[in-house]
């Protein structure tokens, strides 16, 4: 029907007209948020209009205009839509708060990630992975996104909490953590953003989820405080202080913990589930990579020293972050209106950047589909925009466990590929259930892990 129709009718009609599309949009968005914004972008290029129910959206896909809007533009821009939804699980972290708050949060929790507390880090992360591999050898067929799942949990435990969690904890905060991904899961609870109180079943294992970690948090938050200063993240975040004195709160230490955990586990735990997946379909890109690790690490355990000098298996990991970032999407709500592309952005519409159209856009990765981790040498990588290339997201909300998570993936996957050879089983392919983080469907990713003969 022509625009002229459509006056003729009315506005009235043009509302349900409007309302419809929007239900349609977000429909499709639902099904496959992959396509859908492959989809747009085919449609209207690198600035494309999105109407879904909950206001205007703006699709952006050339890396000048995600800076521009992330960097240049970042005090006009605040968090996005569905971070409101977030909090649900993760109260006011890092992740969903904004404006005074979140800059006090982010000055604080800034101490617990400097380079010399990372690298501090290293020793805990490689202990704890070691001790995972004894029961990854058995050989048997796995889940490998399970597995990874469950191995990063323990490690981000050990990093955050010391030693003093028991497995039962640990398996807590799992438990947890995946009822919250389920409900993030584009569920209509969470798009519909249907109150707590609404009987539905996801509703109510999502409040028993919350229930449950926060009564482990808030009990061990209270053993911490009553007991000496220990040198792990959380002992850093205790010990934080604000250039007024202040320390956070115990629901404040809480909220940022769970965020931690989110973060810290399920980005990894992607990261190394879909390297390793490509490493068993490029069975030479592996042999090189192991050939730096027997170079480099040999038999021992190893070291933050030896992160950095792992060029090659750095590499492995940024490209398989290229082709299955594990945030493949970021978003921004518009505070105050600014010029984007040449088009006016109006106050109070949502920017979303997706690091899945970007990263395999061809014009900044030829052959965009091929895994090659030689993309990532220096003077390749220098030739490319900035913003071609941003798992972490940019701007002053760049993801502040930025550093962590890439020595915590190089010098785990250093240790898995030493230790362990993937083989897929037959005919397996990458299925995915996009969330908050671009997930597999629930089948997982079907393997074996077989050990390496000396």
């Amino acid at each position: 029907m022509s625009e002229a129709e459509a006056r003729v009718r009315g506005p009235e009609y043009g509302r349900t007209q409007s309302a419809y599309r929007s239900m349609r949009n977000l429909l499709r968005f639902i099904r496959a948020p992959l396509d859908f914004v492959q989809e747009v972008k085919r449609a209207q290029g690198d600035v494309a209009a999105v109407r879904l129910p909950f206001g205007g959206s703006v699709l952006l896909s050339h890396p000048a205009d995600i800076e521009a809007a992330l960097v240049h533009h970042a005090n006009d821009v605040v968090r996005d839509e569905f971070s409101h939804v977030l909090e649900r699980a993760l109260g006011k972290g890092l992740l969903t708060s904004d404006g005074e708050l979140w800059r006090r949060q982010r000055r604080l929790s800034s101490s617990a990630f400097t380079p010399k507390r990372i690298r501090g880090y290293a020793d805990g992360m490689a202990a704890v992975t070691e001790e995972g591999l004894v029961r990854l050898r058995s050989g048997g067929p796995v889940d490998l996104h399970r597995e990874m799942s469950r191995l990063t949990m323990e490690v981000v435990a050990q990093v955050l909490f010391g030693a003093n969690v028991a497995a039962a904890e640990v398996e807590t905060v799992r438990h947890s953590l995946e009822v919250f991904n389920t409900y993030f899961a584009q569920s209509p609870e969470a798009l519909l953003r249907v109150p707590a109180w609404v009987p539905t079943p996801l509703n109510r294992a999502t409040n028993a989820a919350n229930e449950d970690i926060n009564k482990l948090i808030y009990q061990i938050i209270e053993g911490r405080r009553a007991a000496a200063p220990r040198d792990d993240l959380l002992g850093a975040l205790l010990a934080a202080t604000d250039e007024d004195g202040s320390r956070m709160s115990d629901e404040q230490l809480r909220d940022e913990t769970v965020t931690l955990f989110l973060a810290g586990h399920e980005t990894t735990a992607l990261s190394l589930t879909y390297t390793l997946y490509l490493l068993a379909r490029h069975p030479e890109i592996e042999a090189r990579l192991l050939e730096e690790v027997r170079e480099i690490v040999g038999d021992r355990v190893p070291t933050a020293e030896d992160v950095a000098r792992l060029v090659y298996t750095d590499r492995v990991v940024k490209e398989a972050m290229r082709l299955y970032p594990p945030a493949w999407v970021t978003g921004r709500g518009v505070a105050k209106s600014f010029e984007l592309g040449g088009q006016v952005i109006p106050a109070g519409t949502q920017l979303i950047a997706s690091q899945w159209l970007v990263h395999r856009d061809p014009r900044w990765f030829p052959n965009p589909e091929v895994f090659d981790p030689d993309r990532f040498e220096p003077e390749v990588a220098r030739q490319r925009p900035r913003f071609s290339y941003f798992p972490f997201g940019g701007g002053p909300r760049v993801c502040i466990g930025n550093h962590f998570a890439m020595m915590e993936a190089t010098l785990m996957l250093a240790m898995i590929v030493r230790a362990l050879r993937v083989e897929l089983a037959p005919s397996e392919q990458l299925r995915f259930e996009p969330s908050v983080t671009l997930r597999p469907t629930k089948r997982g990713v079907r393997a074996r892990l077989v050990p390496r003969s000396n």
